[in-house]
């Protein structure tokens, strides 16, 4: 029998059953190809998305570590930013499985216009073709990439923030793990939005939302399963590969983490928020009431999406103020 569920906010409840029609709720391993085609046909050339915008994009490739390919990067700079900008690291959505380093980037674009803040988006491997640790290891080259070439695109080496979407948030959330774990490098402060940190798959709302909504159980399971083959679920899972495996959550920058109150990740989310806490770390939760999995990048325009977006500009411009 299913489990009870909140209602979706009925602004986006609308608009999913209309505009979001074709979007497929459950994503299996046969799907993976097709959903890959979709995003890329759909994507948005970086340069029509900042046209008319004081915003200016370069291309840089950053040495990957040890053995491991180069890594591509982008940089968003304000045309008259100042220098010496604090840095937004980003990395994008799409369950490991799908997307690129543009993927999404419409949800960082005000803050280089309205911050001026220096952005750098990462083009990291993805599943199954590229399994856990070949992302992680591509954000972390970058970063490290990012604090050393700092200065060179305008931006403050001590001022580094991490930022990502979904799958996205569950890689900056393990990145900001890796680089104290590794000594560097230090970071200002992570912006989770709707992070994917928690590969057991198992808690009530990934049950309450299985075929319904964006992201499901169904399609969660296949992107754990692309991630970390045969070890998803096991003790041996990394924390930098699903963050919510870490038990010792000290020493983090301060974090933005938020969801919505219906989709699968809203109570991994919160119980991270939550040890966070406890670990002395300062965090801000949102849980936003009747958000599913994506609503602000799918419906930029709906009241709880403008709220969204704004609570993380706000919070990210007091960071940036001290």
């Amino acid at each position: 029998m299913p489990l009870p569920r909140p209602p979706f906010d009925p602004e986006l409840e609308m608009a999913r059953r209309t505009l979001l029609a074709g979007v497929p709720s459950s994503i299996t391993p046969d799907m993976v190809q097709a959903s890959r085609s979709r995003v890329a046909g759909s994507a948005v050339p970086i340069e029509r998305l900042i046209a008319g915008r004081p915003i200016g994009v370069r291309h840089a490739e950053a040495r990957g570590l040890a053995t491991e390919p180069d890594v591509t990067l982008s940089v968003l700079r304000r045309h008259d930013a100042p220098q010496g900008a604090p840095v937004v690291y980003f990395m994008h959505g799409g369950g490991f499985l799908f997307g690129d380093r543009f993927s999404q980037i419409e949800l960082v674009l005000d803050w280089i216009e309205r911050l001026g803040v220096v952005v750098v988006t990462v083009e990291y491997r993805l599943a199954p073709e590229n399994p856990h640790p070949a992302p992680i290891e591509d954000c972390y080259a970058g970063l490290l990439w990012t604090e050393q070439n700092a200065r060179e695109i305008g931006g403050n080496p001590d001022f580094l923030v991490v930022a990502g979407v979904s799958g996205g948030g569950g890689l900056a959330a393990g990145l900001a793990l890796l680089a104290r774990d590794r000594g560097g490098p230090q970071l200002a402060g992570q912006l989770l939005m709707c992070p994917m940190l928690d590969d057991r798959n198992n808690s009530v709302s990934a049950q309450q939302f299985t075929g319904v909504g964006m992201w499901d159980q169904v399609s969660n399971a296949t992107a754990w399963a692309a991630l970390l083959g045969s070890e998803q679920g096991t003790d041996s899972v990394s924390p930098y590969a699903a963050p919510a495996r870490a038990t010792d959550l000290s020493g983090l920058p301060g974090a933005f983490v938020d969801c919505g109150s219906t989709e699968t990740f809203r109570d991994e989310d919160v119980d991270y928020a939550t040890r966070l806490w406890g670990a002395g770390v300062q965090a801000e939760l949102h849980v936003w009431p009747g958000a599913f999995h994506g609503f602000d990048t799918f419906l930029p325009g709906a009241a709880l999406s403008v709220d969204a977006r704004r609570a993380r500009e706000s919070w990210l411009r007091r960071l940036i103020t001290g």
